[in-house]
């Protein structure tokens, strides 16, 4: 919903009738009038106006008021500074972004209010503090920029400084490309359209004239320092270029700084990839289950990386399946090595390595704080450990990834020497650089370390002096250094002592020796944590000078991760490695679905997958609850397993090359759109039918069964005619529909297969058990009355349905006509019309009983002149 400005009130006074505070908050949030304004006061981030009625409803916190500006009362909400980031994430959560006021000066330091500024910005996709982003999953942000053409499409995942171009041919392939990437944000330009947003991602409008293709050239030459972009591949795309131009320069607006970790641009196609489209991620339930539960998909399973960087890059994998069966080969080939007992110490190594992409981040963005550096110090001396377990590894992957670590020796010692062991969480209160480290700090801090001595000894000889044994020396932060004595014994004290304040029951004095030692010490402290401040500014410095080497160790480290988690996965699942050929084709052997068989309470039934020249269409029939729908994704996910470079799950398993996996599974209506649940089926059928090829695996539940029967019926034959004759599509066809099986008669390249289900009598009933193996030839019947009863459906009502079938069933054989005889031909169209039939007259004439045999002979040869002349 957009945002009113505060000022948009019914009064609309003018700004002079506000209170000064009014006036500067005002000002400063007509810069931000589409994000809330976090406003400090004090300890709290304050919120007003519209943005403390938003707040409230997002946050479930109190919306109260503040005085009076204006003659009006100030609608007000809170949230503490301490616990900022909660609330941060939350608002993150909600698609919301946030700019953050802060106090530049302390109270009281200037007439008038303290001065503020916006010193950051928080929005979904430019978040990169840890607290605020999923340590496993990657948190990009998209610009889109649509021409008649072509869309240009800009990707960048900040917190790891990687940024992509591509071109799309339509707002199909759009919104593909959108599904596979599931960003947080999306930047468009002003009064432009976006259809359907994917869900969780907030949209974000910038000024049309920042999407132009030649100020974006020019913007992005100046960025990355080179005279033109034909080395990072998309010259030629000026739709990308614009979008790239126009998120670069989002991301540095909400910044405020530069960006260097983000080094290069890099170009892709679509084509490149093994395509998935929104309804096939949903239906294959690669990154959440049905339920929206993590844990049961096929991430979830996969998922066995020890670092949060290696979970990042399986999820890029899995969101990319290359085909590039090259590549694909040598992790195969990695897995393979690793298999034999290398994986396991290698992954107990990785599991001590901190965040190292993420913290290159924040460093380049000048945001690290003491436990990144500490992270990273662990992360580069545990780099050597790795090494040792990779060498002699006889993979080229593996042997590639290795000479990637780079120690970074200069770094790492400089680390060592620099961080404390159990850093505090922010350099604001010192304590983070290590004795050593730095000489002069060093005799700041031992002058301030000192202070406590010094008290002890000087109080040791004030009471000596002075004959009184209760004095003693003190500190508070409003007085300072003190020394106190009861009122009873103010008279004596010494006449050096100056009155410093004056309590109930004692008396506090200073003396010229402790204001000296004051003096020095709190100076001493002051100057300490400034000089320490320095130190790790510069240290910082100096870290952002290694970005490239160190992102290169992050890339690697998250790779090695990825294969060792394949790798287990392979070994605990008994999976096999997949032969990649250039002859098309699928051959599965003892195929099983990944994740229902990891959960299944029972032993998983295998079965054989085959899809080529001679079969590209397999029709399948049988029981719900028979097993087709899970074959089905079963086939899917070994095809989509195998293009990541993953084994999979099956006793072998050959695959050809492919372009596009389509799956059309299950039933749902889209409210927000207004579709039922047939004409999402439909609009699902159509996008295969438009976009599937020869090179294409398609998987089809049941097309047809949201209408009346005949025309479902007619519908899933000519779909199915369509994608055999046509498109030529690898297809599982999953159907109900008996009648459709003799369609394996009309197409050479279609077969039939059926899910076995066995009968047998139990207690006087009727009982099935599903046998979940696939066979060949069509199923006898559907038993959907039988499933019903296995549901639990009331017995009478399955009476009742056997009834009502029976009279379905004698309707359609009434309807249909008696069945001919074994010897009778069909009517003549002449007999339909009601023409008279000379054989059927000639036959209706003769009196079988009363022919005698040489009668019925000569009759034969009557009738069978009667059939020589039709």
């Amino acid at each position: 919903m957009p945002e009113r400005s505060p000022r948009n009130r019914a009064e609309n006074p003018p700004e002079s009738a506000h209170t000064p505070m009014m006036r500067q908050y005002l000002a400063i949030k007509a810069d931000y009038p589409h994000m809330l304004l976090f406003y400090r006061m004090g300890d709290f981030y304050e919120l007003f106006y519209d943005d403390a009625q938003r707040a409230a409803d997002l946050l479930d916190i109190t919306l109260t008021a503040r005085g009076e500006s204006a003659g009006a009362s100030i609608p007000m909400a809170g949230v503490p500074y301490h616990a900022a980031e909660q609330y941060l994430a939350r608002l993150l959560d909600r698609g919301e972004s946030v700019a953050i006021c802060e106090q530049l000066e302390a109270p009281g330091a200037s007439k008038g209010p303290v001065r503020r500024e916006v010193v950051r910005i928080v929005t979904p996709g430019t978040v990169t503090d840890e607290a605020l982003l999923d340590a496993r999953r990657a948190n990009l942000m998209v610009a889109i920029a649509p021409a008649r053409r072509a869309i240009g499409l800009a990707v960048l995942e900040l917190a790891r400084g990687d940024l992509a171009v591509t071109e799309v041919a339509d707002e199909t392939a759009l919104a593909t490309e959108l599904a596979r990437l599931a960003p947080s944000e999306i930047v468009i330009a002003e009064n432009s359209a976006l259809a359907q947003p994917p869900a969780g991602a907030a949209v974000s409008e910038r000024p049309a004239w920042l999407f132009d293709a030649v100020s974006a050239r020019r913007k992005l030459t100046a960025f990355f320092d080179v005279a033109q972009l034909d080395g990072f591949g998309c010259a030629d795309k000026p739709r990308a270029i614009a979008a790239a131009g126009a998120l670069l320069d989002y991301v540095e607006t909400t910044q405020q700084a530069a960006l260097p970790h983000i080094a290069a641009m890099r170009t892709y196609s679509v084509t490149d990839t093994l395509v998935l489209d929104g309804a096939t991620r949903r239906n294959l339930e690669i990154d959440r289950s049905a339920t929206g539960d993590t844990r049961h998909s096929l991430v979830g399973l996969l998922d066995r990386c020890a670092t949060a960087m290696g979970a990042r890059a399986l999820r890029r994998w899995v969101a990319e399946p290359l085909r590039d069966f090259d590549t694909l080969r040598h992790r195969h080939q990695a897995i393979d090595t690793l298999s034999a007992g290398r994986h396991d110490p290698l992954h107990a190594v990785l599991a001590e390595i901190a965040d190292v992409e993420r913290i290159a981040t924040r460093i380049a963005l000048r945001s690290a704080r003491p436990r990144d550096l500490s992270g990273l110090s662990i992360a580069l001396a545990t780099l050597p450990r790795v090494k040792v377990h990779l060498a002699d590894l006889d993979a080229p992957l593996l042997a590639q990834l290795d000479t990637r670590l780079d120690p970074v020796t200069a770094v790492a010692d400089l680390l060592e020497r620099a961080i404390v062991d159990n850093p505090p969480v922010v350099v604001r209160d010192g304590g983070v650089l290590a004795a050593g480290f730095d000489t002069t700090l060093d005799e700041l801090r031992e002058l301030s370390a000192n202070a406590d001595g010094f008290l002890a000894e000087l109080e040791a000889r004030e009471r000596e002096r002075t004959g009184i044994d209760t004095l003693k020396v003190g500190y508070n932060r409003v007085h300072g250094y003190y020394i106190e004595m009861g009122r009873t014994h103010a008279d004596k004290a010494p006449t050096d002592y100056q009155r410093r304040q004056t309590l109930k029951a004692v008396e506090r004095y200073i003396t010229p020796e402790l204001k000296r030692f004051e003096d020095q010490v709190l100076s001493a402290r002051e100057r300490a944590l400034a000089r320490e401040k320095a130190l790790y500014s510069e240290l910082v410095d100096t870290l952002a000078g290694h970005l490239a080497r160190l992102q290169a160790i992050a890339a690697a480290l998250a790779e090695i991760d990825v294969l060792c988690a394949l790798t287990r996965c392979a070994l605990d699942h008994r999976w096999v490695a997949p032969v990649l050929e250039d002859t098309p084709g699928i051959a599965i052997t003892g195929g099983r679905h990944p994740v229902v068989e990891r959960f299944a309470d029972e032993p998983f039934v295998a079965n054989d997958t085959r899809l080529d020249e001679d079969c590209r269409l397999l029709l399948i029939t049988g029981p719900n609850m028979g097993g087709k729908s899970t074959y089905m994704r079963q086939t899917a996910l070994i095809v989509l397993l195998a293009h990541i470079g993953s084994y999979v799950p099956a006793d072998a398993a050959t695959i050809g090359p492919l372009d596009r996996v389509f799956t059309r599974i299950g039933a749902g209506d889209d409210l927000s759109a207004g579709q039922s649940t047939f004409m999402v089926e439909m609009s699902e059928t159509a996008q295969i039918l438009h976009h599937a090829t020869d090179r294409s695996l398609v998987l089809l539940d049941e097309i047809g069964r949201g209408t009346s029967t005949y025309d479902g019926l007619a519908l899933a034959r000519a779909v199915a005619e369509r994608l055999a004759r046509h498109n030529r599509a690898y297809t599982l066809f999953a159907t109900h529909y008996f009648e459709l099986t003799r369609l394996a008669d009309d197409w050479p390249a279609s077969r039939n297969a059926h899910f076995e289900v066995a009968e047998y009598n139990s207690g006087g009933q009727q009982k099935l058990a599903f046998l979940h193996a696939i066979r060949p030839g069509p199923a006898s019947r559907s038993f959907g009355l039988q499933v019903a009863a296995l549901a639990g459906v009331p017995r009478g009502v399955i009476r009742n349905a056997e009834k009502h079938l029976a009279e379905l069933e004698s309707a359609d054989r009434a309807e249909a006509g008696p069945q001919l005889g074994l010897f009778e031909t069909a009517p003549t169209e002449d007999a339909r019309t009601n023409a008279p039939d000379p054989l059927r007259e000639a036959l209706a004439e003769l009196e079988a009983d009363d022919l005698t045999p040489r009668q019925a002979l000569e009759a034969i040869y009557r009738l069978k002149a009667l059939t020589d002349t039709e």
